[in-house]
């Protein structure tokens, strides 16, 4: 497998992804606990909370006092999620490391759904956003395409489809002299398999080929792993993940959506291929305990239960 990364970035979104689907109250403090255990285990960035609107997101509503309430750990990033300017400046009024973002939908429906503006609206919020950043000299490091795979409310997404998307998004920043360094590619709603992981990755490259590409996957019908081994195969060094298999997406539009592909589990694979990850798996799978201990019912992640091989090579 000569295209495998040496190394992959393993950005941890379990806190955000997974305590905003939970239809049962988290406390703020368990919230805090499970973020600061994360930190811990090697992981250089751990994605917190999301600021949103917590009437249509009840979970976040406590996002600026879990971002204020985080003991920091040196040499780890704090990150929030937001779907615009406001959310944005909700942000940066915390103790979380701010970076510029901006995000387009291959899915005008599901963008709908997600943020009530279609794609028009949406490229006058981009301008807004990047206008905002250029002003406070925030660099915009990620962008991202929501249902790059496939949509429950659109139906299939080509790649041309993405790829138009993308080209839009990137017009937008070259009105502010802007280029963009990472470039996710989200399967939001659990339509991906390695073949669509194959088309999409492929055009998108094909048009971009210097692009940094990353992935965001759900598990929703288990081929998450499969998605990622597609990926790591075709040179892919950054996925979004979530410990323990917590969360969802809250607008997915059927409450069987599961949550990012497994913390542990993607990082047990990877060290078994001779992918350096740079964490701490055993201190993984404790946060995948804590976090089912806390969630108070049981997740979807393996190696939390089977353990690791290391006991077996002993």
């Amino acid at each position: 497998m000569p295209d495998l990364p040496r190394r992959v970035h393993l950005h941890e979104e379990g806190p955000r992804e997974g305590f905003q689907m939970e239809t049962r109250h988290i406390a703020s403090t368990d919230k805090v606990r499970l973020i600061e255990a994360l930190a811990g285990t090697g992981l250089a960035e751990v994605q917190c909370v999301s600021f949103v609107n917590p009437e249509r997101v009840p979970g976040m509503a406590d996002a600026e006092l879990v971002a204020q309430s985080i003991r920091r750990r040196e040499g780890v990033r704090y990150t929030g999620l937001w779907l615009n300017l406001r959310g944005m400046q909700r942000a940066m009024r915390t103790q979380l490391d701010i970076e510029g973002t901006i995000g387009t939908s291959a899915s005008e429906a599901f963008l709908l759904r997600n943020s009530g503006q279609g794609l028009s609206a949406l490229r006058e919020a981009q301008r807004q956003t990047l206008a905002y950043c250029v002003d406070h000299r925030i660099a915009v490091t990620r962008g991202i395409v929501t249902t790059a795979f496939g949509c429950n409310f659109e139906g299939p997404v080509s790649p041309a489809t993405v790829v138009e998307r993308v080209a839009q998004m990137f017009e937008v920043m070259a009105e502010f002299g802007l280029r963009l360094p990472i470039l996710r590619l989200a399967d939001t709603v659990g339509w991906a398999t390695p073949r669509s992981i194959a088309a999409v990755v492929g055009a998108v490259r094909e048009r971009w080929p210097d692009l940094r590409l990353g992935l965001h996957l759900h598990d929703t019908r288990g081929t998450a792993m499969a998605n990622a081994l597609m990926g790591l195969q075709m040179g892919i060094d950054t996925f979004d993940s979530a410990c323990a298999g917590l969360g969802g997406c809250p607008f997915a539009g059927h409450t069987g959506a599961a949550g990012n592909i497994c913390t542990e589990d993607l990082a047990f694979m990877c060290e078994e291929m001779g992918i350096e990850t740079g964490v701490d798996i055993d201190a993984l799978i404790d946060c995948a305990q804590l976090a089912e201990k806390i969630v108070g019912h049981p997740l979807p992640g393996k190696l939390m239960r089977a353990g690791t091989l290391a006991r077996f090579r002993q």
